[in-house]
């Protein structure tokens, strides 16, 4: 070998050992005592610590939370910062509120570099007052649970008796996710977001998940959650079960028993979004039932759903929700499109639905399109829905259809069953302007008419 050559395989030699990568950082499973300083501490260890880290809680025991983190006051453990898994095996971590005085944080915070993976976990009794996800937004709360701005996947968890309040807007009472999100088997019951102002436009959106980046809920059972606004504010309560602001996919989950109370203000169904363009939420398979948009005085407007943006419904149950306004507008007992919704509905039950506005406006016991957002509707069974309004107006036992300010509104239908609902005119449906198309459907036994006013629906008669 020539001297000149000497430099270049040294420098070549120098270059493989610099380019040398240095030892994988390893998974870590530790052990975490019934102990809350245990678990603050493990969690602490783990956010420092290359690699990701399994905390592996004590068998069946309660972390009772008394005093939030000193660093991040909202939160009742430190923020996860890195990769996390907590392995509950039955435990629970719940904030003590006994006292009346006891300090009101959440549960957890994802950060936005954090990865936390729950199982086997129960979160309860969380509040937040706060928002971490969007700091420069004051008087937010969001996320009562858990609030993600990173990544999260939990399963076979419980989230219950969690809370999001403000004089503001609350959002997400169990889980607020504005990272990327995965919920399965996982129960989320009696939690609720509330809004507490006296200013008008205030809002609680989400009692059990509020969801502002890509999340996906399968397997799981969202009920008995809450949302509630001041009385006489005009104020927003919505989504009771699930409100979604970005794309959303449910799958074969149970939403029961949400209720959504506006008196004097607006009450939107249990599963509700607005999402903008191209974002699109999706809910294929389970069970829409038995939910409550309650407004006396105000504006209730789908007991199920509430859709005004992009949406697919596929194959669900959408049976006995009751959209409720005493002296005030009812719309949508099943399912309520807005000025800005576009449904897609297809091989779906939409049963046993009710709106009711004692002496007020009650319209659609089991669809309703009436501001011009886009409605099509194919092989589904609209049945045994009513609309009913002592001393008021009630149109649309099953269906009820208005273009809206610019007339541009469409519901579109084909092969659908619609038979057996009830209202006090149009029975069947009722049309006041736009454009309704029947493709093959068959509409029959309702009461007093199948369709009005007369020759309003094409191919509908009787």
């Amino acid at each position: 070998m020539s001297r000149r050559h000497v430099p270049a395989v040294l420098g070549l030699v120098a270059g493989a050992v610099v380019a040398v990568p240095a030892p994988a950082a390893h998974a870590t499973t530790v052990q975490v005592r019934c102990s809350v300083p245990d678990l603050v501490a493990a969690i602490n260890t783990a956010n420092r610590s290359p690699g990701p880290d399994t905390l592996r809680l004590a068998r069946s025991c309660t972390y009772a939370l008394t005093a939030p983190d000193p660093l991040h006051p909202g939160n009742g453990l430190p923020v996860v910062s890195s990769e996390i898994r907590i392995e509950g095996r039955g435990a629970t971590i719940r904030r003590d509120g006994g006292d009346s005085a006891a300090a009101k944080f959440r549960i957890l915070f994802v950060g936005p570099t954090g990865s936390l993976t729950l199982t086997r976990t129960t979160i309860s009794g969380g509040f937040a007052t706060d928002c971490p996800a969007f700091p420069d937004l004051r008087g937010l709360a969001c996320g009562g649970g858990i609030s993600n701005a990173g990544k999260m996947t939990v399963s076979r968890s419980k989230f219950t008796g969690n809370t999001a309040a403000s004089q503001v807007f609350a959002q997400g009472g169990a889980i607020d996710n504005p990272g990327t999100g995965k919920v399965s088997d996982t129960e989320i019951t009696g939690n609720q977001v509330l809004y507490s102002g006296s200013e008008s436009g205030g809002g609680a959106a989400g009692a059990a998940i509020a969801n502002d980046g890509p999340l996906t809920v399968t397997r799981s059972r969202l009920t008995g959650n809450t949302a509630t606004v001041t009385e006489n504010t005009k104020s927003f309560a919505f989504g009771a079960g699930i409100i979604s602001f970005a794309a959303t996919t449910v799958k074969d989950t149970v939403i029961s028993k949400n209720r959504s109370f506006a008196p004097g203000g607006f009450a939107r169904g249990a599963v509700s979004n607005s999402i903008p363009r191209p974002g699109r939420l999706t809910v294929t398979g389970g069970t829409i039932a038995d939910n409550v948009s309650d407004a006396p005085r105000g504006f209730a407007q789908g007991g199920g759903i509430a859709n005004n943006a992009l949406m697919t419904v596929r194959k669900v149950e959408i049976s006995r929700n009751r959209a409720v306004a005493k002296g005030g507008t009812a719309r949508g007992g099943g399912v309520r499109v807005g000025p800005f919704g576009s449904l897609d509905l297809t091989d779906s039950q939409i049963t046993g639905n009710a709106a009711a506005a004692p002496n007020g406006t009650a319209q659609g016991g089991g669809l309703d399109n009436p501001d011009g957002g886009a409605l099509t509707a194919r092989r589904n069974k609209v049945v045994h829905n009513t609309v009913t309004a002592r001393g008021g107006t009630a149109q649309g036992g099953g269906i009820y259809h208005a273009g809206g300010p610019s007339g541009a509104g469409t519901t579109t239908l084909e092969r659908n069953t619609i038979a057996h609902n009830r209202a006090a005119d149009g029975g069947g449906i009722f049309k006041t302007s736009g454009v309704l198309t029947l493709k093959g459907d068959v509409i029959r036994d309702h009461r007093p008419d199948n369709c009005a006013p007369a020759g309003a629906v094409p191919g509908c008669t009787g």
